[in-house]
C-alpha cells in the first residue's frame, strides 16, 4: 500500500469507492474490500449506504485509526445551521466518533463557500472531522475556497487517462492540495481500452489495472475505483508491484482527453 502524507497524517492512495452501491450489496462489498486490504472507504450522505459502510466497518474488526474514511455533505446541507446536523447524523450512521475526511460534494450558488467552509473547520475544532476538502471543485471555486483561509487537503473530480484536469491539477498544486479521482476508470470505458491493453501485456496487467496505475504514479493523486464484483476489486487494488515509464505514458497520452462521463444539470462550469 501507498501512502500520502498531509498534515502528519498517512493516507491510503487508494480507496474503495461506494457510488451507487446500496443496501446488502453495500455491506458485502466494503466487508470484501477491507478483506482485500482497502483501507480507505469513500461514501456520501446522498449515496444512502453510509449506515451499510458503518456495519462492515464495524464486522471487520479493522481498530479505527487503521482506516481512513470520507464522506461528503449534500447540496442542502451547506448552510452554517445544517453543518452540524449533517455531520452528526452521518457519525450516527457510520457507527463512528469522527471522520476522517469531510468534503463539499457539489458548490452551490445560493450558499457562499467560505460560510460552510467555516461550519466544517468547527466541526473539525469538536473532534468530528480530521480533515477538510471539496468536490466538483472548478478552479473558480478552488479560488473561492483558498479566500476562505481554511485548510483543505483535496479535491475529489473526475479524473482518468481520458479526461485532462491540467488547469485543476495545478491550481490543487499551489494550494498543496491533493486531486481524488472519482471515475477513474471512465465507467467501464477504460478496461478494455486498446492502447491499455498492449501497455498492460508488458506487465501481465489488465487495462484496468494501467489505468489506476497511471494515476498513482501521478505526484498527489488519489484514486477511488468502486466495483460490486469481487474480482474486480481484488484487480483493483493489485496495482502496486508495476510502475509505467516514459514510454508508456507517452502512449497513453494518445488517448482522447474530453471524455468526461458525470455531469449532471447542476454541474458547475467545467474548467
Amino acid at each position: 500500500m501507498e501512502f500520502d502524507n498531509i498534515d502528519g497524517s498517512d493516507i491510503p492512495r487508494l480507496g474503495f469507492g461506494t457510488f451507487q452501491i446500496k443496501g446488502e450489496q453495500c455491506r458485502e462489498s466494503v466487508e470484501d474490500a477491507l478483506n482485500l486490504g482497502y483501507r480507505h472507504i469513500d461514501t456520501a450522505r446522498i449515496y444512502g449506504n453510509e449506515e451499510e459502510v458503518g456495519k462492515a466497518i464495524s464486522k471487520s474488526g479493522i481498530p479505527r485509526e487503521q482506516l481512513f474514511l470520507t464522506t461528503k455533505l449534500w447540496r442542502d446541507e451547506l448552510t452554517p445551521d445544517e453543518v452540524p446536523k449533517a455531520v452528526a447524523s452521518s457519525l450516527k450512521n457510520l457507527q463512528t466518533d469522527y471522520v476522517d475526511l469531510c468534503l463539499i460534494h457539489w458548490p452551490v450558488n445560493d450558499v457562499p463557500i467560505a460560510e460552510t467552509l467555516q461550519a466544517m473547520e468547527e466541526e473539525k475544532q469538536k473532534g468530528h472531522l480530521k480533515h477538510l476538502g471539496v468536490s466538483n471543485f472548478t478552479t473558480y471555486h478552488l479560488d473561492k475556497a483558498e479566500q476562505s483561509g481554511v485548510r483543505l487537503i483535496t479535491n475529489q473530480i473526475e479524473y482518468h487517462a481520458m479526461l485532462d484536469q491540467s488547469d485543476v491539477m495545478e491550481k490543487l498544486r499551489q494550494m498543496n492540495m491533493s486531486l481524488s479521482a472519482y471515475s477513474p476508470l471512465a465507467r467501464g470505458r477504460l478496461s478494455d481500452h486498446p492502447v491499455l491493453k498492449e501497455v498492460g501485456k508488458k506487465f501481465n496487467k489488465l487495462p484496468s489495472q494501467v489505468a489506476l496505475r497511471w494515476l498513482l504514479d501521478q505526484e498527489e493523486v488519489w484514486v477511488l475505483p468502486k466495483s460490486t464484483s469481487h474480482e474486480r476489486r481484488k484487480s483493483n487494488y493489485d496495482v502496486f508491484d508495476f510502475n509505467l515509464d516514459e514510454e508508456d505514458f507517452e502512449r497513453i497520452k494518445t488517448l482522447e482527453k474530453n471524455k468526461r462521463v458525470i455531469n449532471p444539470d447542476f454541474a458547475p462550469v467545467w474548467d
